[in-house]
């Protein structure tokens, strides 16, 4: 069976991760060749790059599906089985990780970093045969109305943590029954840092980031907000940063960082909310569980 091909959002997304980031635990001789690879350049004697890998994994077909373990046929008409709305919740394993607005740009560069962590990926989206195109069965991609009670408490089955990499989900659903932890990528220090024009621009932006902030630091769910400086398309895993307070209202982050945080912030669980800010700059960071651990430290110390 041929490997499943990426749609064109995917394929226009992958194009632009296109330096090294943190080498996953597989090998990268998983790799097939094809016809036309126009979008990616490739020099020898050098590290796979993660666009690469992320095109292997798609592309791979049999082996890599055997190798993850996943199934080997797509559903033939690009759905899958719905499940039980019955099926009860004290019998769910949660472990899942559930990211909102999936077939965003910053939502794909989120499932494409849980995929190189084998995570067990759920996703929001909205065209559901596009998102199977671009990543078959390795993401459960569920499209819907999430203000519907019935869907939503679908999309939370077996879920420990949401990820919202845009504003907008928070404001606008009911209970999170059942998640463990929230993380959700806020760019509200830009939004108030704008001014004229811009600031009239992301007002409405800027209203939903605020709620999203207000409503998850009330929901009782342990929770972290990643303030971002203004979100770039410049290339990610070169770069240090800078945890300073204040910094995300007059710096910037590449957007393939921020992904990559959101997702290393998946075992850094609060015990209640946790709140820090980050842009690209200086330090450089080798333990991200240790360096989330100490700014989450730093933030309790300041709060006492």
């Amino acid at each position: 069976m041929a490997g499943v091909l990426p749609s064109s959002s995917t394929l226009s997304l992958l194009a632009s991760l296109n330096l090294p980031y943190q080498k996953p635990s597989y090998s990268s001789c998983f790799i097939l060749s094809t016809r036309k690879r126009p979008l990616v350049q490739c020099k020898a004697k050098k590290k796979v790059s993660f666009t690469d890998q992320i095109l292997d994994y798609i592309e791979g077909g049999p082996k890599l599906r055997k190798w993850y373990g996943a199934p080997e046929l797509l559903p033939k008409d690009g759905t899958d089985v719905e499940e039980d709305d019955e099926f009860p919740e004290g019998e769910e394993t949660r472990d899942a990780v559930l990211v909102t607005d999936g077939d965003s740009e910053m939502g794909q560069m989120v499932i494409l970093s849980l995929i190189v962590k084998r995570a067990r990926i759920k996703a929001l989206v909205k065209d559901k045969r596009a998102a199977l195109e671009a990543f078959g069965t390795y993401v459960e991609s569920m499209a819907g109305d999430s203000r519907d009670k019935p869907f939503l408490r679908r999309a939370l089955r077996g879920v420990c943590t949401v990820i919202c990499p845009n504003e907008g989900f928070l404001s606008t659903v009911g209970s999170l029954k059942g998640v463990k932890h929230v993380i959700l990528l806020s760019q509200l220090s830009v939004y108030k840092g704008a001014n004229g024009i811009q600031a009239l621009l992301k007002s409405n932006a800027r209203k939903l980031a605020e709620q999203d902030e207000s409503i998850l630091v009330a929901s009782g769910i342990p929770y972290t907000v990643i303030r971002a400086g203004l979100l770039q398309n410049s290339s990610g895993g070169t770069q240090g940063f800078s945890f300073e307070q204040g910094s995300s209202a007059k710096g910037t982050l590449s957007k393939e960082d921020a992904a990559f945080i959101c997702v290393e912030a998946v075992d850094a669980v609060p015990q209640k909310g946790f709140i820090f800010e980050v842009v690209n700059g200086g330090e450089k960071v080798s333990d991200w569980k240790e360096c989330l651990d100490r700014l989450m430290e730093k933030s309790e110390q300041q709060l006492q």
